[in-house]
C-alpha cells in the first residue's frame, strides 16, 4: 500500500512514522518547500509543498498511485482547501481508506456533560465551525465517488515533546483554574494506534471520538507533571485574569466530557494511554518531554 498524508504536522508525522512497515512509499505534503525539503532529509518520505502558495504539480499523479490518505491539513477561510484542488483526482483515483482528522471541538460547549459520536455537532469557534464543514464535505466525496472516508475527532493532543512536563521543563507552563472546567486529552501514539485499526477495519461515513478515559481539570494534570518531575508548581492563576490568548481564552468557553467507546467496541483498540496518569509517565524519561 502507498499513503498520501496532506498535512504531515505533528500527528501525522508520527503515525507516518511508526507505521512506516504498513507502506511501501510515503508521501506528504506541508505547505513551505523549506520544510517539505527538511522532513525529506529527516524521514526519507516523499514530500511535496502545498498550500496557499505553493502547489506541487506533482500531486495529482501522487494521488492516482495512493491506496491511504490520511488529511491533517486544516481548512482555511474558505474552505478545505485539499478538496478544493484535488476533489475530482481523489475521486478517480483507487484510494480504497480517506481518513480526516477533526475536533472534538465540533461539540461545542456541553456544560460539563458526557456526550459520545450521536450527540449533534453544535460547534462555537469559527475554526469549528469550519472543521464540521470540512467533515460534511469529505463525507459527502466518500458517498459521491464510493470512497470509504473516515472521520477522526481528536481531543487535545499531548505526546513527545508537546506535553505538560514539556512546558514546566520550558517554564511556560501556567496553572489556570477555572471551577468545574475539564479537558479531554490523547496520547499522539493512541491516535495512531486508532488510525490503524481503522486501516484493517474500515467502514465509510463512520465519525469516531479519538480521546482517552478520563477527562481532567487542567490544573489536575499540571499538579502531577510537577510530581513526576519534581519541578516546582506554578502558582495558581484565576482564569478570569489569566494572561491568555484569545485562541486559548476560547478553549475554556467549552467544557465536555467526550466517550470512546466506538473506538473500543467497533475497533478492538485498547488505549497504550487511558488517562493522563499513564501518558505523563511514559514522558518522563524522554528528552523531548
Amino acid at each position: 500500500m502507498n499513503l498520501f498524508v496532506f498535512g504531515l504536522g505533528y500527528t501525522a508525522r508520527h503515525f507516518a512514522e511508526r507505521e512506516r512497515r504498513r507502506f511501501a512509499l510515503i508521501r506528504g505534503s506541508v505547505t513551505e518547500t523549506d520544510r517539505a525539503e527538511a522532513i525529506a532529509a529527516e524521514t526519507g518520505f516523499a514530500m511535496r509543498a502545498s498550500g496557499p502558495e505553493t502547489d506541487d504539480p506533482r500531486i495529482p499523479a501522487d494521488l492516482a498511485d495512493t491506496d491511504v490518505l490520511l488529511v491533517s491539513a486544516p481548512p482555511g477561510k474558505s474552505g478545505d482547501t485539499v478538496l478544493a484542488r484535488y476533489r475530482g483526482a481523489i475521486a478517480a483515483s483507487r484510494i480504497s481508506w480517506i481518513g480526516y482528522l477533526s475536533t472534538i471541538g465540533v461539540y461545542g460547549d456541553q456544560g460539563g456533560a458526557w456526550i459520545d459520536e450521536s450527540e449533534p455537532a453544535v460547534p462555537k469557534s469559527g475554526r469549528s465551525k469550519g472543521r464540521l464543514e470540512a467533515e460534511e464535505d469529505w463525507l459527502s466525496l466518500g458517498y459521491e465517488a464510493g470512497k470509504p472516508v473516515h472521520v477522526f475527532r481528536l481531543s487535545g493532543i499531548y505526546g513527545p515533546g508537546r506535553s505538560p512536563i514539556t512546558k514546566l521543563r520550558e517554564g511556560r507552563s501556567q496553572r489556570i483554574v477555572k471551577a468545574g472546567q475539564v479537558f479531554n486529552r490523547i496520547h499522539v501514539d493512541d491516535i495512531a494506534t486508532v488510525l490503524a485499526a481503522s486501516i484493517e477495519r474500515p467502514r465509510g461515513g463512520a465519525v469516531y471520538n479519538v480521546t482517552d478515559d478520563e477527562p481532567t481539570a487542567p490544573q489536575t494534570v499540571i499538579e502531577h507533571a510537577a510530581r513526576l518531575t519534581g519541578l516546582p508548581l506554578p502558582p495558581e492563576v484565576d482564569f478570569e485574569t489569566a494572561d491568555l490568548s484569545p485562541m486559548a481564552r476560547s478553549f475554556y468557553g467549552e467544557n465536555k466530557r467526550v466517550r470512546n467507546g466506538l473506538i473500543r467496541d467497533e475497533l478492538g483498540v485498547r488505549l497504550a494511554y487511558p488517562t493522563y496518569r499513564e501518558g505523563l509517565a511514559s514522558l518522563l524519561g524522554d528528552a523531548k518531554g
